[in-house]
This record gives C-alpha cells, sequence and structure tokens, in this order.
C-alpha cells in the first residue's frame, strides 16, 4: 500500500545486491513510495549482485561508484543531480565488509591491513559521502540521510570482530555530521539499528544463525525483517521526521532493551535441568 510518502522527492540508495538486501527492499519501497533515485554500488558487488533487475523494476539509472574513492564518490553525486535533475532529498548508506570476517579471522588475530579496510568501506565512506555532498551542495534544504548499523556498535558480539569497531565510528560519523549538515542545510543524518538480518552480507558471519535466533527469543516482537526495516528508512526519508536527526534508532524488535525473555529464561532452566 502506497502513501506517496516521497512523492516529488529524488535521491541515492547504495548498497543494493540482491533481493535479500535491506537496500533492495528500500529502493522498492521508495519507488513505491513515489520518488525517483539512482543506483549505486561498487563495480565488483555490481558483477556479483543482480542490481539491473532492481534498476529496471524501480526505473532507476545505475552510477557505479567505489565508495571508499573520493573520485567515484564525486562523479556519483553530479552524476545523480544530472539524472535526476536537481539536488537530492535523500540518501541510503547500506555499505559494509570486513576481509577479515570473510577470511575467518579470530578478534585477537585481525589483519591490520584488512581492519584499515573494514573502517574505510564500512565507515570512512560514509564521511566520504557526505563530505562530497557537503562540497557539490548536493542536499536540498530538509533532505535526509539514513546508514544502516548493527548494536554491535554499543556491545561486544562474538564473531562480529572489527565491524564492530566500524559501526561505533559509522553512528559517530552520523552524530557529527548530523549536527553540521543540520546547521548548513537542515539536513538530517540518522543510523538505523536493524536487527540480525539474513541479508548475504549477515549470512557470511561466522554463527550468524545462533545470532538470529538469541535475538529473535530475547526481543518482544521477535526480529524485524528487511521488508520492516525498509518502512522505518522511508519514514525517516519523509517529512514526517523532520526533526529527528543525530540519533542511532533501535529498529530491532525490542532486543535493546530486553533484559531476559520468558523463552530465553526456559531455554536455560532446560539446559540446566
Amino acid at each position: 500500500m502506497s502513501n506517496n510518502l516521497l512523492a516529488g522527492k529524488v535521491g541515492i540508495i547504495s548498497g543494493a545486491l540482491n533481493e535479500k538486501s535491506i537496500a533492495w527492499k528500500v529502493a522498492q519501497r521508495a519507488h513505491a513510495e513515489g520518488a525517483r533515485f539512482v543506483l549505486t554500488n561498487a563495480p565488483l558487488a555490481m558483477r556479483m549482485g543482480e542490481i539491473n533487475k532492481l534498476s529496471e523494476e524501480c526505473n532507476a539509472p545505475i552510477i557505479p561508484a567505489d565508495a571508499t574513492s573520493v573520485e567515484d564518490l564525486e562523479k556519483l553525486f553530479a552524476g545523480a543531480q544530472e539524472q535526476l535533475g536537481g539536488k537530492l532529498d535523500f540518501m541510503l548508506h547500506s555499505i559494509g565488509m570486513s576481509p577479515n570476517i570473510r577470511k575467518g579471522k579470530h578478534y585477537g588475530e585481525l589483519n591490520y591491513q584488512w581492519f584499515q579496510q573494514t573502517i574505510d568501506i564500512s565507515a570512512l565512506s560514509f564521511h566520504k559521502m557526505l563530505a562530497v555532498a557537503e562540497k557539490q551542495d548536493a542536499f536540498n534544504e530538509w533532505g535526509s540521510v539514513v546508514a544502516l548499523s548493527y548494536i554491535a556498535a554499543q556491545r561486544a558480539f562474538l564473531d562480529y570482530t572489527d565491524m564492530t569497531q566500524a559501526k561505533a565510528m559509522l553512528e559517530s560519523i552520523a552524530r557529527s555530521y548530523g549536527q553540521r549538515l543540520g546547521k548548513l542545510k537542515k539536513v538530517r543524518v540518522n543510523t538505523v539499528s536493524q536487527s540480525p538480518t539474513k541479508t548475504t552480507a549477515g549470512a557470511g558471519i561466522s554463527g550468524f544463525d545462533a545470532f538470529y535466533e538469541f535475538a529473535d527469543k530475547m526481543s518482544p516482537l521477535g526480529n524485524a525483517p528487511a521488508e520492516a526495516c525498509a518502512d522505518y528508512c522511508i519514514s525517516l526519508f519523509s517529512d514526517l521526521t523532520r526533526y529527528v536527526t543525530m540519533q542511532n534508532l533501535m529498529h530491532d524488535g525490542g532486543f535493546s532493551t530486553t533484559g531476559i525473555s520468558q523463552e530465553m529464561a526456559d531455554l536455560m532452566e532446560k539446559a540446566s535441568a
């Protein structure tokens, strides 16, 4: 069901790889709500994914860009404004990758060069995108920027390794740039801390199924699915949330504020019996 929440708005959606991606769901919902947008991803990710299918479905042009390259991002923002006929109203940052996780490195044996790549891809890319947008004056007033995060930015989770630090930096950048862009252009910047979600990236984390099941049993509402996260992002892109900025917004079915659930207590009693 569409309410035309984004009618007349234009933007950039990054990180859509395939139908499991949250960014993919955000693009579909944005299209349904009347937005026009450019899709972007790294050239390698585009070869691995199915972004052309999404482009056709949403009638959205694609501009490839390596989010760690300022030169690529300059072309992305200039190209998006040209393609869409003006300044932007929203942007989704859905970019994250850890070579250490992919290679199965435990936290005590991290490859530091890979660690730097994790930070660059998953967090500094957000600052670079916002800095390029600022220099190009690419956002309309009252625009909205959302980046996807995870509660590991505040808590220790096994096997999330260096992505923990990347997400913490991502959220810090949102606060600092939210203050800056708010003053400059009334643009708001937020992060959404999503439940464990069965995306291609999520499934690559060792022990992900345990993450997922634990969070689902702890959360009063259960894990929030990708489609619900997309709905939340759309609300943040809309004019209904004009005064929400510099926040890390928990979208996790209540997991982040639950001490223990009855389901987990029952499991623990059963295990100790």
